[in-house]
């Protein structure tokens, strides 16, 4: 899987980045019908993201991604193609996080997200929209949370290259 980009935007040496702990995560680009992508609102906290997260313990990669989605957006899905990785460096958290992106189409019905307390306190919501919208609501994000600024420069990467990916599927 090709890198699309890493983020690190308090320069942390790699010497110092190399005692942080690593989580593996799988994210995807879920298209349905009418060629619109799922997007997670973090609506208290001010942002977009895409529907992923963390490689459990025992877990493979595919695994984790067809997890993450009925968890998030209440839905199966079919792999298309890989789309990429983004390696994030977070000072704050002492962690390397190593996002592996793929690019999917909804298989069956759109479904009922089944989010965790944490993330309903969170105010998360499953929304679908063009992938230009998506975009276009990430640039134009200006959360104060930590989390926040490395998802909105990941995801855009994670876009661009799934608008790149479909582009030449048409």
């Amino acid at each position: 899987m090709k890198n699309l980009v890493t983020i690190n935007l308090e320069n942390v040496p790699s010497d110092v980045a190399a005692t942080f702990k690593t989580r593996t995560a799988a994210r995807a680009v879920i298209l349905d019908s009418e060629g619109n992508i799922a997007m997670l609102a973090v609506t208290k906290d001010g942002y977009h993201k895409l529907p992923g997260g963390g490689v459990d313990e025992g877990e493979d990669l595919s695994t984790a991604l067809a997890r993450e989605c009925m968890e998030e957006v209440g839905c199966e899905i079919r792999v298309l193609e890989e789309i990429g990785t983004v390696l994030e460096i977070r000072k704050n958290f002492c962690l390397v996080q190593d996002s592996h992106a793929w690019l999917a189409k909804l298989e069956g019905e759109k479904g009922t997200p089944d989010f965790t307390e944490s993330e309903l306190s969170r105010g998360f919501e499953i929304r679908w929209m063009p992938i230009t919208e998506a975009k276009r609501l990430l640039n134009e994000e200006r959360s104060d949370d930590y989390e926040s600024q490395y998802i909105v420069i990941r995801d855009l990467a994670i876009l661009e290259e799934a608008e790149r990916l479909i582009t030449g599927r048409n």
